[in-house]
């Protein structure tokens, strides 16, 4: 298994609530009610990190999404219905996801640690399942991906 780490981030909120927001997917409703709020969308047209183009591409993924406490599925992919599912949970320092019905067999791990009372810090992990020819190929975006993760889940509002 091949795998690709995140730096560590910095969290401005306590490991359990930083935990408790990421263990139950449910928590992650709110995204998908987005996609059709008016000033979400031209929020996001005007930080210009989205191209036009693909806005209404990301709107109708997002509407898509089939999300309960312990997955998230994109349903009809060129693959089937991909999912994204946790499978362990170690309270209140790791969860653990497993990718399901992809072409390539993975998982990730997102650990939270304590820093202080009132801050944390998080790193992710990726593990894939990868030949030499793929591990070329999808090293650099895998890598990139990883990150681009962890700086999302940094900057979330977990709230406490």
């Amino acid at each position: 298994m091949t795998k690709f780490e995140s730096t560590i981030k910095q969290v401005a909120s306590p490991q359990a609530a930083v935990y408790n927001k990421l263990s139950d997917l449910n928590n992650f409703l709110y995204i998908q009610e987005r996609a059709d709020d008016p000033a979400f969308i031209q929020q996001i047209q005007a930080s210009g990190q989205v191209p036009e183009d693909k806005l209404e591409q990301i709107r109708e993924a997002l509407r898509r999404l089939v999300i309960t406490s312990d997955a998230i599925t994109y349903p009809g992919s060129p693959v089937g219905d991909v999912t994204l599912r946790i499978v362990e949970r170690d309270e209140p320092k790791c969860i653990k996801f497993e990718i399901q019905n992809a072409p390539i067999q993975g998982n990730l791990w997102i650990q939270v640690l304590p820093m202080s009372t009132y801050e944390s810090k998080m790193k992710c992990t990726i593990g894939a399942e990868l030949n030499f020819l793929m591990k070329q190929v999808a090293k650099k975006p895998l890598q990139e991906g990883v990150e681009k993760l962890a700086e999302m889940l940094a900057m979330i509002p977990y709230g406490y």
